[in-house]
């Protein structure tokens, strides 16, 4: 699945996700590590679709998630901090803090009526730093492991935007009672970091597969993402 596809007009569906980036020492904290971001957007990417297909769901976010998931699952990774970050935070949507790291994925619409809140966020400026190579840690059982294919460079927005994709994917491929699991919990998310000579065995043991749409930053048709339960 793709993250974006020829619909890119001012009707084709997207899902916004904010993230909160103050600056370094500011009265809202530290900026988050790339890897608490992007479980965050991940983890607020499963849980907004679980959301939408919940047996007591909003009927307008069921419609919303289906409309936009009839298409391709497109992800703006959008940054805010201030009293931009606050304005949005009434918006529909899922909001998730994990590990130093805010974010709200929002329901999707199309991307040419989007709030005003919204529109006026950057895009760009979402890198953020990492701690020092963090091996295997200990996580919640029921956590989804997401990899990013270690020969792709993406900017910090681009591979939060595709670990979206991933859980999203995962969400639907997962067996009945795993899904119900990892949805009880929170929809909890691992990144995996997997070496280069590593990467084809993640394939080979992942449950979903992430092939790129192609409008930013990469080529269409390749591989950034892997997921697994």
């Amino acid at each position: 699945m793709s993250d974006a596809g020829p619909p890119s007009g001012p009707q084709a569906w997207a899902m916004q996700i904010v993230v909160h980036l103050p600056r370094p020492g500011s009265p809202e904290g530290d900026p988050p590590t790339r890897r608490a971001l992007l479980e965050a957007v991940a983890s607020a990417a499963g849980r907004l679709v679980a959301a939408g297909y919940a047996d007591d769901a909003d009927p307008d976010w069921a419609a919303a998630i289906r409309q936009y998931e009839d298409g391709w699952i497109r992800k703006v990774v959008r940054r805010a901090r201030g009293v931009h970050w606050q304005r949005v935070q009434p918006l529909p949507g899922v909001g998730v803090t994990h590990d130093g790291a805010s974010v709200r994925a929002l329901l999707p619409g199309p991307v040419g009526e989007l709030p005003d809140e919204v529109r006026r966020l950057q895009v760009g400026g979402t890198e953020v730093e990492d701690a020092a190579a963090p091996g295997e840690r200990d996580a919640d059982p029921a956590a989804l492991a997401v990899a990013l294919n270690p020969a792709v460079t993406m900017t910090a927005g681009k591979a939060a935007a595709q670990a979206g994709h991933a859980a999203q994917l995962a969400w639907h491929a997962m067996p009945g009672d795993r899904r119900l699991e990892w949805t009880a919990a929170g929809c909890p998310v691992r990144v995996v970091a997997v070496p280069p000579a590593g990467w084809q065995a993640a394939l080979v043991r992942s449950g979903v597969v992430v092939r790129d749409g192609g409008l930013t930053e990469v080529t269409p048709g390749t591989t950034t993402a892997a997921a697994w339960w």
